[in-house]
């Protein structure tokens, strides 16, 4: 179970990683690259072929990233999302945030098992400040039904 204490350190993290944004512009990492890039987080996303996403440098792999890196955000499909983040585990990436909807148990259990930070199951837009509307209603229903962590 995710704990506000990992939401908090995760989010404090200014320079994270992102797996998940396409170059079409229209996949959910996409949402994310530009809503954290525009509250002031510098945003590293990966991706095996494009240049820039949304006019943002991008890595081929976590390991390819110079100098340290806060987290890794992880939005990709659950089937991928256990590899991507053995990948950022390897490359020394200790705090891990599986988006809403990408989240495994296998990707949780790499988490564990090896002592990085994990948060699951929740949207960073929720949480990373200044929280826009849309996600600020959305964690006002979370914490109605007792979904917020805690």
């Amino acid at each position: 179970m995710t704990s506000m204490a990992a939401v908090q350190e995760f989010v404090a993290c200014k320079r994270l990683a992102l797996a998940g944004a396409s170059r079409s512009g229209k996949k959910f990492g996409n949402t994310v690259l530009r809503e954290l890039t525009a509250k002031g987080y510098e945003m590293l996303p990966l991706h095996p072929s494009a240049e820039t996403i949304d006019g943002v440098r991008c890595w081929r792999r976590f390991a390819d990233i110079p100098g340290a890196v806060g987290g890794a955000v992880v939005v990709v499909p659950p089937p991928e999302a256990a590899k991507v983040v053995r990948q950022a585990l390897d490359a020394g990436i200790t705090r891990v945030w599986l988006q809403q909807g990408s989240e495994s148990e296998g990707a949780i259990a790499e988490c564990l098992d090896r002592g990085a930070l994990v948060v699951a199951g929740h949207c960073i837009l929720m949480f990373a400040e200044p929280v826009r509307s849309f996600h600020r209603f959305h964690r006002t229903i979370w914490r109605l039904l007792g979904r917020l962590p805690r």
